[in-house]
């Protein structure tokens, strides 16, 4: 059914991309009431999973097959919309693999691992001789051919994408430790108290959530995991570290395969799982040279392209002057009389006369009312702030109206402003 070996060219064209995009992302509160964290939007005019879905693409990958459970809808319409063109006739394919109960009627997606066992016949009628497993919720630039090459080369049954990170983050990580030919010893899954690396107690070597497998090698371990019943059957806490004991398992460091363009500085990889670090990462974007690139056009990130007008800026007089400084303003935006300062505005926003917005986070479809003083806010899609609103000014108000973290960043949605008036 597979090739012995693949034939010439980039690795890249004989790998399928299987995204798992199934997570809730609880720690984003309300804006994953309604979506699930790959459908998270960012960057202006992008959602997260966009990310990992393009470094496929750009990395000579045409099978991609996207794994969704939870609250799924926006993801799909969004992957309907923005990821459409792949076509067979150039044997390309695009598949959403909702959970489906297709193993049986009381089993939806039981963890990672089972999101593709689950699905192996669908991926075998592909016959791709590699499966890169990609995490959905992840934003960074990397070419996964260099990850497939050292896979091919090294002769491993997994190799595990890796990144140095400190080490009290790593707890929410597979936490790995390697010796000199990258070769995998240990790997525990978010340990309370992660391995440091050698000579470096403060870092910890972490996984990114990005395996490559040889397909058959893949499918005969998860038949295994599936009939195991002590099994939570996911990857980093059961099938990888059974592999790392009994397997050839490689660690692939970020370093090597990550994308910079000459504008950025080091290799970029964010978790945007809270909403400080959501907050922080987008209005990071606002710098005039951020850490992450979203102008490099040798790496586009893919998205569905909205229809939209330009934006406008209008009025001119003082204390009513259309003006954003150090700020991302998107389509069919209007700025109508107010300020914005280092601000990130997603598409067919409209703030009005006399409102001062700052370090603001603001998503699709929001109307800001005259005067509003906004600061240290994300506001979630289409929601109405009324006119005079005062938020990032007075902690104590703020936390009891609004979603307002340890940092100072308020989340404010439209069923917080419509209690405000109850």
């Amino acid at each position: 059914m597979y090739p012995t070996r693949p034939t010439t060219g980039p690795l890249a064209r004989h790998a399928m991309a299987y995204v798992l995009a199934g997570g809730r992302g609880s720690r984003l509160m309300e804006l994953t009431d309604r979506r699930a964290k790959p459908a998270v939007y960012f960057g202006g005019k992008l959602r997260i999973i966009d990310f990992a879905l393009s470094n496929a693409l750009n990395s000579g990958i045409r099978r991609m097959a996207v794994a969704t459970q939870y609250k799924a809808h926006s993801l799909i319409r969004h992957l309907q919309r923005g990821w459409n063109f792949f076509r067979p006739e150039r044997n390309e394919s695009f598949d959403i693999l909702p959970a489906s109960q297709r193993v049986a009627e009381d089993k939806w997606y039981l963890g990672t691992a089972d999101a593709v066992y689950q699905n192996i016949d669908i991926i075998a009628d592909y016959e791709p001789r590699y499966i890169v497993v990609l995490a959905g919720d992840h934003v960074y630039k990397m070419d996964y051919e260099a990850m497939l090459q050292q896979h091919v080369e090294q002769g491993a049954d997994v190799t595990v994408a890796c990144l140095e990170v400190p080490r009290e983050a790593a707890k929410g990580f597979g936490v790995m430790h390697v010796d000199s030919s990258d070769r995998i010893l240990s790997f525990q899954e978010k340990p309370a108290d992660p391995p440091a690396m050698p000579g470096q107690p403060d870092v910890a070597l972490a996984s990114m959530g990005i395996y490559v497998f040889d397909t058959r090698y893949l499918f005969e371990r998860l038949r295994e995991d599936a009939a195991d019943v002590a099994s939570g059957h996911d990857f980093g806490r059961d099938l990888i570290p059974r592999l790392v004991k009994g397997a050839k398992a490689v660690a692939h460091p970020f370093q090597r395969s990550c994308v910079r363009s000459g504008a950025e500085m080091q290799a970029y990889w964010r978790d945007v799982g809270t909403l400080d670090s959501y907050f922080a990462a987008s209005i990071d974007l606002t710098d005039i040279v951020p850490d992450l690139d979203l102008f490099d056009r040798e790496w586009p990130i893919w998205t569905y392209g909205e229809m939209t007008a330009p934006a406008k800026f209008v009025h001119d007089e003082d204390g009513r002057r259309g003006a954003a400084i150090s700020s991302v303003i998107a389509g069919g935006t209007i700025i109508s009389g107010a300020t914005l300062r280092r601000s990130l505005v997603f598409s067919n926003v409209r703030v009005n006369s006399y409102a001062e917005v700052a370090n603001a986070v603001i998503l699709p479809e929001v109307v800001v009312g005259r005067f509003a003083h906004l600061r240290n806010v994300i506001i979630e899609r289409g929601v109405n702030i009324p006119e005079r609103l005062v938020v990032g000014e007075d902690p104590v108000l703020d936390a009891k109206r609004f979603r307002r973290t340890e940092s100072g960043i308020c989340l404010i949605t439209q069923p917080m402003i419509d209690a405000l008036g109850a």
